[in-house]
């Protein structure tokens, strides 16, 4: 009896063997779809591996986290990967996102149409009524329109110029073209006198406030991207006055200032001091034979300062508008006219209309010189395609547009749209899965197009040689984020980012993203050390690429 239950039990233990073997196969074949696999190292990954390694595992970044991958742009296959899934700050990387929800939900030709309408009929060329202007959300409302039609941007763009930037330059374009271009069509359509208010209606979005340098009040009317330039330009000799204008020209503001030519090759130093409300002072010294230096006052109220350049306009071009205009220092004038109930204009002629360039030229700028305070407008007017009015509604929508694209949503966060806000952090893999999707999107060419070219444009114009190889083959967004450090007297770099697409040498196409988060810059080293060591390790990727 035992010996057969023996042989039985040996048996019974060999068929479960065999069972056993035949079902391993499939239970791997099962944990391998529940639990992915990294994609796989390409052969030629180990030199550029190494190469990458020596620059970002040197001193200088003792203290720093480095995210990063790097994928074949037509296999998926990994070329070089460093905490791909850790989120980090990405600064302004973060208007990849914000700008790929923007020409998806509108597309890339969208044109925003801004219409003036008149609230009464003109007898005898004179309107006892109110002109209206819709605002539609126009980021330029053709201030940035060359005379050949072409949109505009400089490398160094003006909203930075009170953020340390020094060789600001202003687009040779004509801020107040749209408003002129309305106030052409109003005397047009027989509107030589005008006996009421003139309004501008701004309900299109709630008003809210972006992130990052320049103007940050987001509302749906933007004139000279809400800001008033300050032009300092030195005199003939030392000891004289320096010349101050401004742009655009208004009697909206006031302004006082004092200037002195000092000794050429001396530093100068000029400061831009808020007075009062529309008041501003501008104190300091430019050096005899220096370029012109460039400052901006940010508008706190932009509906009023757009009703202030609209009623100039309407003057300058032939008609008389009796609105008042407001006195600076004094707040915006207290109209006591009301805007029709919202979607109230029905009957109401429209009497002048401006047509925007397509919104892929806003996108431009926006990516190419890093523009905060249109990247902070996007996801409001993303959230208007969705009949929505805020820009947290706008993110929601973005969010739904990237899950579409394939973006691993849990590895994002964002509170706006700019890429500034404390909330705004992403993974390196999701960058990647986001250019990924837009590369099978029929918006890709148009969306490449408005990133930075390294060595060429924007914000990428200066972070390599003229000679280098990779120069014009690198299509990229650019983030950075510093603040302060006042107990080292230093900078503390929170965010070096940069993420976009390029061809190697050898002709492969790569679509990466690198993060560098917390870097301690030593005294007088600026953020354009780690602008150029990221430009560096795309050299490396166009030369020893696969």
């Amino acid at each position: 009896m035992l010996s057969v239950f023996s042989f039985g039990k040996a048996a019974a233990v060999r068929c479960a063997l065999r069972s056993l073997a035949l079902l391993i196969p499939c239970l791997a074949t099962f944990l391998a779809v529940l639990i992915p696999s990294p994609a796989p190292l390409l052969a030629a990954d180990a030199d550029i591996g190494k190469s990458i390694d020596e620059i970002i595992d040197g001193p200088d970044y003792k203290h720093a986290s480095f995210g990063i991958l790097v994928v074949d742009g037509k296999t998926g296959e990994t070329v070089y990967r460093r905490n791909p899934d850790t989120m980090m700050a990405p600064a302004s990387v973060t208007k990849l996102f914000t700008c790929a929800a923007a020409i998806i939900a509108l597309g890339p030709d969208y044109r925003f149409t801004t219409p003036v309408y008149a609230r009464g009929a003109p007898m005898q060329g004179t309107l006892r009524g109110d002109l209206i202007l819709v605002a539609s959300g126009d980021l330029t409302m053709g201030g940035r329109t060359d005379n050949n039609g072409k949109t505009r941007f400089t490398n160094k763009d003006h909203t930075y110029a009170n953020a340390g930037s020094p060789e600001t330059e202003l687009t040779d374009t004509d801020p107040l073209a749209g408003l002129d271009a309305l106030a052409k069509q109003v005397k047009a359509a027989g509107i030589e006198r005008l006996d009421g208010e003139v309004l501008i209606d701004d309900r299109l979005f709630a008003r809210s406030r972006g992130s990052g340098s320049g103007p940050s009040v987001v509302t749906p009317i933007l004139i000279n991207d809400n800001v008033v330039d300050i032009i300092v330009e030195p005199g003939k000799n030392e000891g004289d006055l320096a010349r101050v204008t401004t742009r655009p020209a208004s009697a909206y503001y006031q302004m006082d200032a004092l200037v002195t030519t000092v000794a050429e090759g001396t530093k100068g130093q000029v400061n831009w001091l808020p007075v009062a409300e529309n008041q501003f002072a501008v104190r300091g010294t430019i050096a005899r034979g220096s370029k012109p230096i460039v400052g901006i006052y940010p508008i706190a109220d932009p509906a009023s300062f757009a009703r202030a350049l609209f009623i100039e306009a309407l003057r300058r071009n032939g008609v008389k508008a009796n609105a008042m205009l407001p006195k600076p220092a004094k707040g915006p004038t207290i109209v006591p006219v009301t805007l029709p109930p919202r979607g109230g204009y029905a009957g109401m002629p429209i009497v002048a209309s401006l047509i925007s360039a397509p919104l892929k030229d806003s996108l431009a700028v926006t990516l190419k010189v890093s523009h905060n305070l249109y990247a902070s407008t996007l996801p409001c007017l993303v959230a208007t395609t969705r009949g929505g009015a805020t820009a947290d509604q706008g993110l929601r929508a973005e969010r739904r547009i990237l899950r579409e694209l394939g973006v691993d949503t849990n590895a994002i966060s964002f509170a706006g749209g700019a890429g500034g806000n404390e909330a705004d952090h992403v993974t390196a893999r999701a960058i990647v899965q986001l250019l990924q999707g837009m590369t099978r999107r029929p918006e890709w060419p148009a969306y490449k197009e408005c990133l930075p070219i390294l060595g060429v444009d924007g914000t990428l114009a200066e972070v390599v040689k003229k000679d280098s190889p990779a120069r014009g083959k690198v299509f990229a967004k650019t983030g950075t984020l510093a603040w302060a450090d006042a107990a080292n007297g230093r900078t503390m770099l929170t965010s070096k980012a940069l993420a976009g697409v390029m061809t190697t040498k050898a002709g492969t196409p790569l679509i990466f993203a690198m993060m560098v988060n917390n870097v301690p810059l030593p005294r007088g080293v600026d953020t354009s050390r780690e602008g150029k060591m990221l430009a560096k390790l795309c050299e490396i990727l166009y030369a020893e690429g696969p």
